[in-house]
């Protein structure tokens, strides 16, 4: 075996809280099966919105994964958080006694689009109904998209780097690629990705505003990406976070690698701006690429954006054939969260930990719901397809502009950044 690059950011764990599953098993058998959960909005307050469909989390019990100190300063997006925090850590066997003797070589670095809504909203009403004296004092961070970051690193003892990006859907992968520059400049550790709650009825009302949300009732019908009757997307709650480290480190201690994070680019074109996103993603899928030091051959699989608009996926067909030439029209594509819905920022970094087990288990995820394909790609649809896959493209596009790709490569391949 080549002697590892002593800085290459390698994934060593990943937790997943999602509408299909609050562990990363439960995520991976129901994406590999293609099973879809999307359904009826049951959020309490949500009842007379147009939004009737979406991925919720079922089953997440906050007081059973953050302790009630925690608990009550926070809303529902940390608690996802904190939950799949624990859940990466445990995965790469990293415990407090292993980090308590250098807190300082461990950082955090999240991704939110949404905030805090369910918190903020109920302090607003304490303060419309009864007054000032009944907000309580955690209402000035519990909302604020910074406070994932900053209550993971409170709560674990973390004092390395820590930070937190704004980016719009795409933020999700921006936070790995932050993440894997931190070890690049020394590092040792960084807890890092995104989660979203955005269901709850102030946070609906908001998304109102997008043309691009789905309205539509039936949960089978409600988000169909590159079909004719593409309608918008259905929106979700949850995330993934992973535990990115030095490979190099990763190897002495006796961590499993399950990825390397080799090349990221990023770029800008503008609120809903869909044709001139052709140009940005494809952009984005090459520097991605020229920083990986890869070939558009070898991608073998690609984790789309899928929008769900004719536009944005018209125009994201098109980035893929642009950035990968000949072999972005035979690639396998997939879109696994149509299954999920769309959890902003933590949409990307659910596509990335599908990619991980991916390439682990040998098997593309199907892409529920989606048979008559209008574009000129290799979707895979129905079942899951069985192939050997080694690198990874995921991609990711904001509704406010932002255009993000990521290259993975399989925990047993070596390739230099």
């Amino acid at each position: 075996m080549s002697e590892p690059h002593p800085r290459r950011a390698a994934v060593t764990g990943i937790g997943v809280v999602a509408p299909n599953g609050t562990s990363t098993q439960a995520f991976w058998k129901a994406t590999q099966e293609g099973i879809s959960v999307l359904d009826r909005v049951t959020r309490e307050g949500c009842e007379h919105l147009p939004l009737r469909v979406a991925g919720e989390v079922r089953g997440f019990d906050p007081a059973a994964a953050v302790e009630e100190r925690f608990l009550v300063q926070t809303d529902r997006f940390t608690h996802f958080a904190m939950a799949a925090a624990d859940l990466a850590l445990e995965d790469a066997r990293l415990g407090q006694a292993d980090t308590a003797d250098a807190p300082y070589s461990v950082g955090v670095v999240t991704a939110a689009g949404s905030g805090g809504g369910e918190f903020g909203q109920r302090e607003l009403q304490q303060l419309w109904g009864k007054g000032s004296r009944f907000v309580g004092p955690y209402q000035s961070i519990a909302w604020f998209y910074a406070a994932s970051t900053g209550q993971i690193s409170i709560r674990r003892g973390f004092k390395g780097p820590c930070s937190v990006v704004a980016a719009d859907e795409a933020g999700g992968l921006d936070a790995l690629a932050h993440a894997a520059r931190a070890v690049r400049r020394g590092t040792d550790v960084l807890v890092t990705g995104s989660t979203e709650a955005p269901l709850a009825p102030y946070s609906v009302v908001c998304q109102l505003g997008y043309d691009a949300l789905s309205t539509v009732e039936e949960p089978d019908r409600a988000y169909r990406p590159f079909t004719d009757s593409a309608c918008g997307f259905v929106p979700a709650e949850g995330g993934a976070m992973f535990v990115v480290e030095s490979e190099r480190s990763a190897r002495e201690r006796g961590a499993r690698i399950q990825a390397t994070l080799e090349g990221h680019a990023a770029t800008f074109t503008g609120a809903g701006r869909w044709e001139a996103s052709r140009e940005g993603l494809a952009q984005a899928v090459r520097g991605a690429l020229d920083e990986a030091g890869c070939a558009p051959e070898e991608i073998d699989v690609v984790f789309a954006d899928a929008l769900g608009v004719p536009e944005a996926d018209r125009a994201e067909a098109l980035a893929i054939a642009d950035a990968l030439g000949a072999h972005g029209r035979k690639v396998p594509v997939t879109a696994p969260k149509t299954g999920i819905g769309r959890a902003y920022g933590g949409a990307p970094v659910l596509d990335t930990a599908a990619a991980v087990l991916a390439m682990e288990h040998g098997l593309i995820p199907p892409t529920p719901h989606v048979f008559d394909i209008c574009h000129d790609l290799d979707l895979v649809t129905v079942r899951a397809r069985a192939v050997e896959m080694r690198t990874a493209l995921v991609l990711s596009r904001g509704l406010m502009g932002s255009n993000s790709a990521l290259v993975l490569r399989h925990g047993a391949a070596h390739a230099s950044w």
